[in-house]
């Protein structure tokens, strides 16, 4: 049934003070208004959830051209604030046990970059701390109590107290690094090292600084990383060429008294042809395949990640750059810059199951908190598209993937993340 709030939501984000400017946005809109004029109440499926008052949710984009990071509220759907933070904002992280999100920005270009904490009750800056020279990506421990920067310029990782809110200590890596990630477990810090083609295994320990404990070279252009949900092996985007490592990873003697397949010793376990130029990798939540987005050959490969085998290739859409997998293992959503579209993959049925057009060069995806709506942050119009993942037609057949609204974000929106919370009193 439609209700005053949802029609409110609509009438809200396409209003001119919502960023209503670009024929697209204009368009998105009107058919949204449209569709509330014609369907007759209790006629729609999968309105919008309501939640209680004290539920917060927003948005935040890191805008690379502006230098500012853009707040959007996703419970009224609407643009709530901006904050300025240093020059060349690129990376963000939401930290799962408090209320704040992360910042890292490149600063000028000779100088070293910084990362500013947000307070995700205030949506204000908090504080800033330093990094290295062009930090390019953040990665949390499950506690969400110690933030790692990837510094590509001084080929180190920057290791932060967050609930200090110091940095500890630098650590060096390879050549340029340019992704990073912990595993689940908290034992193993992944680092891709662009420039050097290389992938660099830390050892975390508590209260000590990370140790390089091993190193495998052959990855050229090594950037996207995705480790299973055992915390077994890893897997490396080869960006420049037309592969993906494949790494075991030794866990810790619990670990492996528990029945884990895993190795005592880290070792190179495969590297995987996929197609040319993959640029990200999107695991499903259950660890089960891996699909690379291969830019240069429209496609997505599949990768079975119990066996390292790839599955094969699907053509996608015209320069994917980013994806993500809904909860239920069932749906890939991947970005195609070049088309200016979102494709929809049925994982089951290995097939394109809709195309839905954004903004201009969309290219970083998330979920809201209940995967009721997709973001997607359009590199070139500056705005960011709600779609949502699942109605209803006029003939009550399933729709996944259909455009919302566009809310504005600034220039270059390079980076997205979601933060949900409840408010304590």
């Amino acid at each position: 049934m439609r209700s005053e709030a949802e029609s409110s939501i609509a009438w809200r984000a396409c209003t001119p003070g919502a960023g209503h400017g670009s024929a697209k946005r204009a368009l998105a809109c009107l058919g949204f208004l449209v569709l509330l004029l014609v369907l007759p109440p209790g006629c729609r499926s999968g309105a919008f959830p309501e939640y209680a008052s004290d539920y917060r949710e927003y948005a935040y984009v890191a805008n690379g051209g502006s230098n500012t990071v853009s707040v959007l509220d996703l419970v009224n759907v609407r643009p709530q604030t901006l904050v300025v933070v240093d020059a060349h904002p690129v990376a963000l992280a939401a930290n799962p046990r408090r209320n704040e999100v992360y910042v890292a920005s490149q600063g000028r270009p000779s100088g070293n970059g910084s990362l500013t904490v947000i307070d995700a009750v205030t949506n204000r800056a908090a504080a800033t701390l330093p990094l290295g020279r062009n930090p390019r990506a953040l990665a949390l421990n499950s506690m969400g109590t110690r933030l790692y920067a990837a510094n590509a310029g001084t080929n180190s990782v920057s290791v932060l107290a967050v609930t200090e809110r110091r940095v500890l200590g630098v650590v060096g890596v390879g050549e340029g690094p340019e992704a990073l990630a912990v595993s689940p477990d908290n034992t193993t810090l992944v680092v891709a090292n662009r420039a050097s083609g290389s992938v660099s295994l830390l050892e975390l320990v508590p209260d000590r600084l990370p140790r390089l404990r091993a190193s495998f070279a052959g990855c050229p252009g090594a950037g996207s990383i995705a480790i299973l949900p055992d915390s077994t092996k890893t897997f490396v985007a080869c960006s420049d060429g037309h592969q993906v490592m494949a790494i075991g990873l030794r866990t810790a003697p619990a670990a492996r008294l528990r029945g884990r397949n895993a190795p005592e010793a880290d070792r190179l376990l495969a590297l995987l042809d996929v197609g040319a130029k993959p640029v990200r990798l999107v695991m499903k939540p259950d660890g089960g395949e891996i699909f690379a987005a291969n830019q240069a050959s429209d496609t997505v490969s599949e990768i079975a990640t119990g066996t390292d085998e790839v599955g094969g290739a699907s053509l996608i859409g015209a320069h994917p750059a980013s994806g993500v997998v809904s909860a239920d293992n069932a749906l890939l959503w991947v970005s195609n810059e070049n088309a200016d579209t979102v494709a929809v993959y049925s994982i089951d049925d290995g097939k394109l199951v809709n195309t839905v057009h954004v903004g201009s060069g969309p290219g970083p995806l998330t979920f809201s908190a209940d995967g009721h709506l997709l973001l997607a942050a359009d590199t070139r119009s500056g705005d960011i598209a709600l779609l949502r993942t699942f109605s209803r037609n006029l003939h009550r057949e399933a729709v996944y993937g259909s455009m919302f609204t566009l809310l504005p974000a600034g220039g270059s929106p390079d980076a997205i993340v979601d933060k949900a919370f409840r408010l304590t009193h």
